[in-house]
C-alpha cells in the first residue's frame, strides 16, 4: 500500500496537468478561426491554468522529495482547485481522469505531510 500511494503521484499529476494544458492550448489555436479576441483569450487561459498547476505541483514534488511539509500543503491546495475547476467545466467536459488524479494527489500529500518531520519540533531543538 505504501508503494501504491507514494509521492511520485505528485509527478504524475504534474505531468498530467501540464501535458493537458499544452494539448488544450494547441487544439484551441488549431481550431480557432479569426483574430485574437476575448473568446480565444478565455480558452487559452483554461490551458494556462492547467500549465501553471502542473508547474506548481512539480515544484511541490521536488519539495516532498526533500521532506518539506509545505510541498504537501501546496499540492493539496492545487489539487483542490483542480477539483473545483473540473466541477465548473463538468457540464461541458467530463474530466474523470483529472478528478481521479487530483483526489489521489490529495491523499498522497496528506500521507506525506504526516510522515515528514515537523518543522516546529526541529526548531524547538535549536532554541
Amino acid at each position: 500500500m505504501k508503494n501504491i500511494l507514494s509521492i511520485h503521484w505528485a509527478l504524475v499529476a504534474a505531468a498530467w496537468y501540464f501535458g493537458n494544458g499544452i494539448l488544450h492550448d494547441i487544439f484551441v489555436l488549431l481550431n480557432h478561426k479569426g483574430k485574437y479576441d476575448r473568446e480565444l483569450l478565455r480558452l487559452l487561459m483554461d490551458g494556462h491554468v492547467l500549465i501553471l498547476s502542473g508547474a506548481v505541483v512539480f515544484v511541490c514534488y521536488l519539495m516532498m522529495l526533500n521532506k518539506i511539509q509545505c510541498g504537501g500543503l501546496i499540492s493539496i491546495i492545487v489539487a483542490a482547485a483542480m477539483l473545483i475547476y473540473c466541477g465548473m467545466i463538468f457540464p461541458f467536459l467530463k474530466s474523470f481522469g483529472t478528478m481521479a488524479i487530483s483526489i489521489i494527489l490529495i491523499i498522497v500529500s496528506i500521507r506525506a505531510m504526516y510522515s515528514f518531520p515537523n518543522i516546529y519540533d526541529i526548531m524547538q531543538k535549536y532554541k
